[in-house]
């Protein structure tokens, strides 16, 4: 996680927090979600469907998985940036 500068909080979920932040070394904008649930092995983190499922899909409506980081036992998403969530494009 330290590649990453946090910017500020994006929302809150059910399993988790998304932050907006900055890539330190290439300044691209990231969205990294904290998993709320502990995982204890690489393993565990690896189990998780969510996981299993981006790391497979690869479509234009579909926001990429950039990478999985395990810091003490919190597990963390990296995905591109949107500006917008679907919600958000179908409101407007």
């Amino acid at each position: 996680m330290d590649r990453y500068k946090i910017l500020h909080d994006i929302e809150e979920g059910t399993y988790g927090t998304v932050v907006k932040a900055i890539n330190k070394k290439s300044n691209e904008i990231v969205a990294i979600k904290k998993m709320k649930q502990k995982f204890y092995s690489w393993d565990e983190c690896m189990a998780l469907r969510e996981i299993k499922s981006l790391r497979k899909l690869n479509h234009k409506n579909i926001v990429k998985l950039k990478e999985v980081i395990r810091v003490n036992d919190d597990l963390y998403f990296v995905f591109e940036f949107m500006d917008k969530n679907i919600y958000q494009n179908i409101k407007d």
